[in-house]
């Protein structure tokens, strides 16, 4: 089902956006927002010849930047030899048909472009799955006259994901490709679920990292828990979740779990196709709301993640404000307050604090205790092993037990504590 197809040479592109007073801010291009697009093309493997922004009153129903504008970028296209203009702008199908006829290459838009990094990225099954089912879902609308030029540029930016080559088009066949993907995440979801269960059965707190692509999750993880998650400076450098666990301190242990990077735009295929992982967010105890302290735009940035984290139902989950990369923070005054943490998880610092604020938060009133348990009810053992955190047992005239329990745990079992 998969297409492998690696980039066989270095797409060529021309960036373009439309700044417009009837559009959205999300909608809307900025010289940022270009400079995003441009990083974004990077990753995915390509080179900025240039860019073009182009204040209009209102986008052109066909080529939505206008005849004028379409031709100067024609005439830079080649210029400088692009093989393909990319769109920072969502473009609907006719418009992107009738640019890719008046530029002659290829033209794809933002949301066409993360599509294409997720599908690069990609590493498991699950991970595959979900990228394949946004990519259904973008290109449904987009099959008539689209499948001759993408054959053109196999292997390019654009083309990598579900199989191009093996797409018909026919609407049917891609719907029942959809069906099929979904059933199986219908499926991904149900073992997520019985998992759920299995952690709230145990009492394991859930912590999870969210925030903007790139502002150093994987390190923090790293940082945290001493694992080797691959931590690059690049967008979209882990897309497959990672969950490990983290002991805070003698009392309180967590799974901690790193998640897809948000962006600006972020392509609503995708959201709605990793909802079977960002999902988890709705179930976790605890968010850590990563923030690059070093980003001019880091307002707008977190401004993001929370439309995300309420658009997926997570607004009410209590987080804690992370501010990363304070090692490289420009400003005279970092951020503070009373859910808010300051660090950098490349040098160390400010972990310590951030470990107080996470157990501080999760604190359930667990305490350790030393129990005494009758040989015939040994089968509290059992319980203990389940529910709480056993450190040692030792048999004589009773079982003596040392535990770290939760007060639910110890009003089962108080009966049992030893004299002090």
């Amino acid at each position: 089902m998969f297409d492998k197809t690696e980039i066989k040479e270095i797409n060529r592109a021309i960036l373009v956006g439309l700044n417009a007073p009837n559009l959205t801010r999300e909608q809307n291009a900025t010289d940022e927002s270009l400079e995003e697009l441009a990083a974004l093309l990077d990753t995915a493997g390509g080179v900025c010849l240039g860019t073009v922004l182009q204040n209009k009153a209102s986008p052109d129903p066909r080529t939505f930047i206008g005849e004028g504008k379409t031709e100067e970028v024609r005439e830079l296209v080649q210029s400088l030899g692009a093989d393909i203009v990319i769109f920072d702008n969502p473009l609907s199908p006719s418009q992107q048909r009738a640019l890719t006829e008046e530029l002659g290459v290829t033209v794809m838009d933002r949301s066409a472009l993360i599509l294409d990094i997720f599908a690069k990225r990609a590493r498991t099954s699950e991970g595959r799955l979900q990228v394949a089912l946004a990519q259904y879902k973008y290109l449904l609308p987009r099959l008539t006259g689209m499948w001759k030029h993408l054959e053109r540029q196999e292997g390019a930016i654009g083309t990598r994901g579900p199989g191009e080559t093996q797409i018909e088009s026919d609407r049917r066949l891609i719907r029942r490709k959809i069906d099929k993907l979904e059933d199986e995440l219908k499926d991904v979801r149900r073992v997520r679920a019985t998992q759920r269960e299995r952690r709230e059965k145990n009492e394991v707190p859930v912590v999870a990292i969210v925030g903007y692509t790139n502002a150093g999750k994987s390190t923090l993880l790293n940082a945290l828990t001493g694992s080797d998650i691959p931590a690059n400076d690049r967008l979209f450098d882990t897309l497959d979740t990672t969950t490990r666990m983290l002991e805070i301190s003698d009392i309180c242990t967590v799974l901690i779990s790193d998640t897809v990077g948000f962006i600006s735009k972020l392509p609503h295929q995708l959201v709605d196709a990793f909802k079977a992982t960002l999902e988890e967010l709705t179930f976790a105890d605890l968010l850590l709301h990563v923030i690059d302290a070093s980003d001019p735009g880091w307002r707008e940035q977190a401004e993001v993640v929370d439309r995300l984290v309420q658009e997926l139902g997570a607004a009410e989950t209590p987080r804690l404000e992370v501010f990363n990369k304070c090692d490289k923070f420009a400003g005279d005054i970092l951020p503070h307050g009373e859910d808010m943490v300051s660090i950098s998880a490349k040098t160390g610092a400010g972990i310590d604090t951030l470990l107080s604020a996470i157990e501080k938060r999760l604190d359930a009133g667990s305490r350790r205790v030393e129990l005494r348990l009758p040989y015939d009810k040994g089968g509290l053992l059992d319980q203990l092993y389940r529910e709480a955190k056993v450190e040692k047992v030792e048999y004589g005239e009773t079982i003596e037990v040392t535990a770290v329990c939760t007060p639910k745990t110890l009003g089962r079992l108080g009966d049992y504590l030893a004299e002090k």
